[in-house]
């Protein structure tokens, strides 16, 4: 009796290795998906949380003085704020849209100052609103 040998290489087929390779593509496109998402995320916190910031200071110096600021920087310079935020999207500190406030029907010859505080960036939120219109 003839018993043939038959030998077998213990490699992975072209098949096996096509797949794994999908795989990997596939698993590394929706990474990047993922992490895409989560710095706009991270921007857009940071917008939230510096708008609350700018807003709150605003609202404590009218408290405090019984008009608005002039401007963000009169906000820096009687230390109300520490700075002025770069905005994380246009990462600028220059390009906030300053809102000014309604004219006072009391004290007609009062300066306006500014009463609201909004992003410069033209782009728009993940929720579908333009960064200028957050609240």
């Amino acid at each position: 009796m003839v018993r043939s040998i038959r030998t077998q290489s213990r490699g992975f087929t072209l098949i096996e290795l096509l797949i794994v390779m999908v795989l990997l593509v596939l698993l590394a496109s929706i990474s990047l998906a993922v992490y895409g998402n989560s710095v706009q995320r991270g921007k857009e916190a940071a917008l939230a949380e510096d708008l609350f910031q700018m807003r709150k200071a605003i609202d404590e110096y009218y408290a405090d003085k019984g008009k608005y600021p002039t401007d963000l920087q009169t906000l820096v310079t009687e230390k109300y704020l520490r700075m002025i935020a770069r905005d994380p999207f246009t990462n600028s500190a220059e390009t906030w849209q300053q809102i000014p406030s309604e004219p006072d029907a009391a004290n007609p010859a009062a300066e306006p100052g500014i009463s609201d505080v909004k992003s410069g960036s033209d782009q728009t939120g993940l929720d579908g609103k333009p960064y200028s219109e957050w609240e």
